[in-house]
């Protein structure tokens, strides 16, 4: 073998298989990967039980619609539970949901009891199973592997998920064809105890945090702030709906391209099924060797052009084979689409809302998907199949060119990583965490050359504030005294202060030491106040008070 051909061969290896070399990873990998086998066959069981016992067209497509449907509405709550709680014990509770919803299933068709709203209600407990274990177990691939390798490990997991998407419903087919549905469900139901074997033996190292939980609702709504004024993120979430809404063409539609693009049947449809699993394959073991050679913006835009020359070749094509070539390179960019997404997302996205991001980024990716099936579904009807591809290719090369305005840029290494505070000091008051609301105000002295500056930097700062929990942020401008300028910002309780306390990261410090170096002392003269309404009490001051270590 050629040196150089080695080498790409070794830079190769080295990109993809790293995460392997950690054991935690290695053994999760092998059972998500036998899980995953199991839910298609299970999937391939249930529809085809549907098929038999009720033939409608709409009650077989709800099989897809209850194992689906729950990602709409539990994802952000399935994210903000696996960043405030253990993830390791949430996923064991979604996996044992997961089990014991497979066992009713199998006992009940073994029985041959099983009816359609039955079969509906138990796919429908899975599919709840599925997407609250979702977030928990991505988020938990930075406990896995050290942060240089989340991207390979993501890689890693889309790989081994398509090859059982490639193989399991082929096998599924094999096995109900051969035993029955029951059969299948029964399989399934084996195939989790791996991974509840998997997380059972884990012990992660828990993050130290002496605070409280935060509640549920208050954990989402965190959530949603954070990426709502985060630019960066809320690039990532629209850029994937402008790649899934095209793309969703492929799989929404592959069963007419076979049976009226290219006049055949089944086994037509199976080799396009294939076909795309082949591709999705091979865009998966090239994901981490391509993100050491490009940046995720520039990889994310070229997989927009590509994906119109896919959809373009699929419209105008009349051959087989270049169908299924078209359906190979569009089962590539699938996976390298949806895989970079949720890389870009990890890997801008500090720990303690890694959870809530990836469940945002799940559900606007779905909503994507949603949108863009029922779409070329209805441009299928009104026009015909081609022009329904041919549309979607041109949708996707206006992507191409609004990826311009819209860049999706990751965050550096380190710069998410929580920064090391002195312990919050103490209040000379006697405080229960839920008093509130807390109002900071920071003065400052800043010269009149330096005020534009300041304005920016102060300003980028509130976002900060803002993205981390304070309410009400607002800067002054002393009019007497131009000179001195106040800021003003809110925590709704003692409590919140403390936790937003902990949310501040390295990167954050940048901006904090462009503040530095306008103003005219070293910091800003720092004041907290208890806000007190009309006819309460005074409270009481103290000479110590213990206060959370943060």
């Amino acid at each position: 073998m050629p040196a150089e051909t080695s080498n790409l061969f070794d830079r190769w290896r080295s990109a993809t298989l790293a995460p392997f070399h950690t054991r935690v990873f290695a053994v999760f990998w092998c059972a998500s990967v036998v899980s995953s086998f199991g839910s298609l066959i299970q999937t391939v069981g249930a529809s085809w039980l549907m098929a038999t016992i009720d033939p409608s067209a709409d009650r077989v497509a709800l099989v897809q619609t209850a194992g689906t449907l729950p990602f709409f509405f539990l994802s952000l709550v399935a994210g903000a539970l696996a960043d405030t709680y253990d993830r390791r014990i949430i996923m064991i509770v979604a996996q044992s949901l997961m089990l014991l919803a497979s066992i009713v299933l199998a006992v009940i068709a073994l029985t041959s009891q099983v009816t359609p709203n039955i079969l509906l209600a138990v796919t429908f407990m899975i599919g709840c199973g599925t997407a609250s274990f979702a977030p928990a177990w991505q988020a938990s691939i930075g406990d896995q592997v050290p942060r240089t390798q989340i991207a390979a490990s993501v890689a890693a997991n889309a790989l081994g998920f398509n090859l059982a998407r490639s193989i399991g419903p082929a096998i599924g087919g094999v096995i109900v064809a051969l035993a029955g549905a029951a059969a299948a469900f029964v399989i399934n139901a084996i195939s989790y105890i791996g991974i509840l074997g998997a997380l059972l033996w884990w012990r992660p190292v828990p993050l130290a945090n002496p605070l409280p939980p935060e509640p549920l609702f208050s954990a989402i709504a965190a959530g949603v702030r954070y990426v709502r004024l985060s630019p960066d993120l809320m690039a990532i979430l629209f850029r994937s709906v402008m790649f899934t809404v095209p793309m969703a063409a492929v799989p929404s539609l592959m069963p007419i391209v076979a049976r009226d693009l290219l006049e055949g049947g089944a086994q037509t449809y199976g080799f396009l099924l294939g076909s795309f699993g082949v591709g999705a394959m091979l865009g998966a073991l090239a994901s981490a060797a391509l993100r050491t050679r490009f940046s995720s913006d520039i990889l994310l835009r070229a997989l927009c052009a590509f994906a119109f020359i896919a959809l373009l070749v699929i419209s105008q094509s009349h051959w087989v084979w270049l169908t299924l070539l078209a359906h190979i390179l569009a089962g590539c960019l699938w996976t390298l689409g949806l895989a970079n997404f949720n890389i870009a997302m990890q890997l801008s996205s500090p720990r303690w809302v890694t959870g809530r991001t990836l469940a945002l980024y799940q559900t606007f990716a779905f909503a994507g998907l949603a949108l863009g099936s029922w779409i070329w579904g209805h441009f299928a009807v009104a026009f015909n199949v081609r022009e329904a591809f041919l549309i979607a290719g041109f949708v996707a090369l206006l992507t191409f060119v609004f990826a311009h305005w819209l860049p999706v840029s990751v965050a550096r290494m380190g710069s998410l990583d929580p920064q090391v505070m002195k312990d919050v000091a103490p209040s000379k008051v006697v405080l229960d965490p839920a008093s509130g609301p807390i109002v900071i105000t920071i003065e400052y002295r800043v010269l009149v050359q330096h005020a534009s500056q300041f304005m920016f930097a102060i300003n980028e700062l509130g976002r900060i504030r803002r993205r981390d929990g304070a309410r009400r942020w607002s800067v002054c401008q002393d009019l007497d005294a131009p000179e001195q300028w106040v800021e003003r910002y809110e925590s709704p309780t003692w409590l919140d202060y403390l936790r937003r306390q902990t949310r501040s990261t390295m990167g954050d410090q940048v901006v904090r030491q462009q503040l530095v170096g306008l103003i005219q002392s070293e910091r800003g003269s720092v004041r907290r106040m208890l806000e007190r309404p009309a006819g309460s009490e005074p409270i009481v001051g103290v000479d110590t008070l213990e206060v959370y270590s943060l």
